[in-house]
C-alpha cells in the first residue's frame, strides 16, 4: 500500500481549492447542458463530493437547503444500496430519506481509483414537473402522493447502462418528458464529470495521500466552527415567529427554537413549534438541519472549508410530528422553501441578543414560489414553469440590506425576461423594485420586487408565499418590513389574492407578485445612522 504525503498546511489548502473546484466544475456542466429554464437560467441545483462513508468532502455555492440536507440522502442510498460499481447513478427524491421536497431529485455517483471506491459525487436539481395534482408539482397538497412521483434510492444507471424501464417509469408520471429526460441527462453528466476529476486528483496524489488531506480538512473545519461558536456568550435563546398559513386552513403556525451556546458548540431545540398541519408547509429532519447548519455557515469566515467536520458541533432537536420534522405521509412541498426561510428567522432572531452587532434583521422570509402549466397554443404540448421570486434583504449593522435578490435558503437567480418568454406562452408586462417597501432603521430594509406575468393561454397557477400576513421583523429599534402581496387583474378588475392558492387563469389575465421588503436594524435617527451619512458624503 502506498504511503500518504505528510499533510502541510500548503498541500492542504491546494487539495481543498481542488475539491472544491470539481464540486463548482459539476455545477458548470449540469447548468450548460440542461434544458429547463429552471436549471439552465435560474441555476436551482446544487453539487457536492462525498467520501466513501458518505460524508460530505466538499460543496459548491449553490442552494443551502440542498446542500445541507443532501448528506442525509447520501446516507439513505447507502443504506439501502448493498453494492456500488463503476458506472452506477443512483436516483432519490423522497422527503424521508433526506431530500427536500419531490422535485429535487438527486443523483449519486460512485467514484473509483485503482479499484478502490474513493467516494461519491451527487447533485440535486429542482425539476420543474414530477408529476402531482397541479403542474409544476407544487400544489396545495394534503399528502405526499399528491405533490408527485416518490423515488426510493433507485439505480437509474447500472454499471453505465441506463436502466430503461425504471427511466421509462418516471418520465410517464411527468408533465414533461423530454425536458425531465434532458435534465436527468445533464445532472448525470455532472456527476461523471466529478468522477473523471477526483480520479484523476487520486492519481496524481495517491488514494492514501488524497484521504489523509480529506480527513485534515475535516478536522481544521471543525476547529473553525468551534472556534466561532466559543466567541459567542454561552447560554440558552429563544425566540419564536410563525407561518401565516398552510394553505389548508391553518393560520399563525408557531416556529419556535431555543439555542444553546456552550464550550464550542450549538445546539438549536425545535421544541414547542406547532403539531403538524394538513398543509404542506411541514418539513421533513434533513430541512430543519440545513437551516440550522445554514445559519452557522453564516457565522463562520468567508475562507472555512464546508465539509463533515463544519458541522460536528451544531446539533439539532425536532421533535417527531410537528412541523419542523413531519411523519410520513404528510405533504411537504413547501417546507422545503418556505418554512425553511422561516426557521433561518428564528434560529437569527434568537442568536440577535447574543451577537448584536453581526445577526442582521429579518430579510423578506420567504421564495414567492409559482408554478404554472397547460398546453402551450403554438405546440400542442404541455408546458410547465416554476420560479422563485426575490425580495428584501434585512438591514445589517453598519449596512442596508440589498433590494431584490434571493435571501438565506434561496441561491438561485431569476429567469431572464428574454429566456421566460421565449419558453412559456406569457409576457412579463412589469418587472421592478417595489420602492419602499423595506423597512426603516439605521440601516434599512432592502426593498422587494414587483413582477407582473401576463397569460396568453389558460393556465394552471399555484402560489405558494409567506410574509403575507406577518411582517419580516425588525431589529434593535428598527421598523419591519412591508408585507408581500398577490394579485389578480381579469377584464380591468383588481382582485388581492391569498398567499396560498391554486387557480385558473385566462388568456389576458394578469397576476402581479409584490415580494416583501426587509427589516431594518438599528433605530432611524440614532447616532449610527448619522454616522452613516458622514460616510456617504466622504469623498
Amino acid at each position: 500500500m502506498t504511503m500518504a504525503t505528510p499533510v502541510t498546511p500548503i498541500t492542504l489548502e491546494v487539495m481543498r481549492s481542488a475539491l472544491t473546484a470539481i464540486a463548482e466544475e459539476m455545477g458548470v456542466v449540469l447548468m450548460r447542458s440542461s434544458y429547463s429554464p429552471n436549471i439552465k437560467e435560474r441555476r436551482d441545483f446544487s453539487c457536492a463530493l462525498f467520501d466513501a462513508a458518505g460524508l460530505l468532502v466538499a460543496q459548491a455555492a449553490h442552494i443551502p437547503v440542498h446542500l445541507g440536507s443532501m448528506p442525509d440522502s447520501v446516507a439513505a442510498a447507502l443504506a439501502r444500496i448493498p453494492n456500488w460499481a463503476p458506472g452506477d447513478v443512483v436516483a432519490l427524491n423522497d422527503p424521508y430519506l433526506g431530500g427536500t421536497h419531490l422535485p429535487d431529485i438527486t443523483l449519486i455517483t460512485p467514484i473509483f481509483a485503482a479499484e478502490e471506491l474513493i467516494g461519491f459525487a451527487a447533485n440535486r436539481a429542482h425539476h420543474s414537473d414530477v408529476g402531482g395534482i397541479s403542474a409544476g408539482s407544487m400544489p396545495l397538497a394534503s399528502e405526499i402522493y399528491q405533490e408527485g412521483i416518490i423515488i426510493p434510492p433507485v439505480k437509474l444507471w447500472e454499471a453505465g447502462q441506463p436502466n430503461a424501464a425504471l427511466l421509462a417509469l418516471i418520465l410517464r408520471n411527468v408533465r414533461t418528458p423530454h425536458e425531465r429526460q434532458g435534465d436527468l441527462a445533464a445532472q448525470v453528466a455532472a456527476n461523471r464529470t466529478a468522477a473523471v476529476r477526483l480520479a484523476e486528483l487520486a492519481a496524481r496524489w495517491g488514494n492514501a495521500t488524497l484521504a489523509a488531506h480529506i480527513h485534515a480538512l475535516y478536522a481544521y473545519a471543525e476547529r473553525m466552527t468551534r472556534a466561532t461558536l466559543a466567541a459567542i456568550p454561552s447560554g440558552t435563546y429563544s425566540a419564536r415567529d410563525q407561518l401565516d398559513d398552510d394553505g389548508q386552513g391553518a393560520t399563525a403556525i408557531a416556529i419556535v427554537a431555543t439555542i444553546t451556546v456552550a464550550d464550542g458548540t450549538l445546539a438549536v431545540d425545535f421544541t414547542g413549534s406547532a403539531p403538524q398541519v394538513a398543509g404542506n408547509v411541514n418539513t421533513v429532519l434533513a430541512v430543519a438541519k440545513s437551516a440550522a447548519y445554514y445559519c452557522v455557515r453564516c457565522l463562520l469566515p468567508d475562507d472555512a472549508p464546508i465539509n463533515a467536520g463544519t458541522f460536528a458541533p451544531v446539533s439539532v432537536i425536532a421533535p417527531e410530528g410537528s412541523v419542523v420534522c413531519a411523519r410520513p405521509s404528510a405533504a411537504v412541498a413547501q417546507g422545503n422553501v418556505e418554512t425553511s426561510q422561516r426557521l433561518v428567522d428564528v434560529i437569527f432572531r434568537a442568536l440577535a441578543p447574543a451577537m448584536p452587532e453581526t445577526i442582521p434583521a429579518a430579510s423578506q422570509g420567504t421564495m414567492n414560489n409559482i408554478a404554472a402549466g397547460g398546453m402551450h397554443p403554438e405546440t400542442g404540448q404541455p408546458f410547465t414553469y416554476y420560479e422563485t421570486m426575490g425580495g428584501g434583504m434585512g438591514g445589517r449593522p453598519g449596512l442596508d440590506g440589498l433590494s431584490g435578490v434571493h435571501v438565506h435558503m434561496s441561491n438561485t437567480l431569476n429567469t431572464p425576461i428574454e429566456a421566460f418568454e421565449y419558453a412559456y406562452p406569457m409576457r412579463i408586462t412589469q418587472y421592478a423594485l417595489r420602492v419602499g417597501s423595506g423597512g426603516a432603521g439605521a440601516a434599512r430594509g432592502g426593498d422587494g420586487l414587483i413582477r407582473t406575468i401576463e397569460f396568453l393561454t389558460a393556465t394552471h397557477v399555484t402560489l405558494l408565499s409567506e410574509r403575507r400576513v406577518s411582517q419580516p421583523y425588525g431589529l434593535h429599534g428598527g421598523a419591519p418590513g412591508m408585507c408581500g402581496e398577490n394579485s389578480l387583474t381579469r377584464r380591468g378588475e383588481t382582485k388581492v389574492l391569498p398567499g396560498k392558492i391554486a387557480l385558473w387563469t385566462t388568456c389576458g389575465d394578469q397576476l402581479t407578485i409584490a415580494t416583501p421588503g426587509g427589516g431594518g436594524w438599528g433605530q432611524e435617527n440614532s447616532g449610527m445612522a448619522q454616522d452613516l451619512e458622514k460616510l456617504d458624503e466622504t469623498p
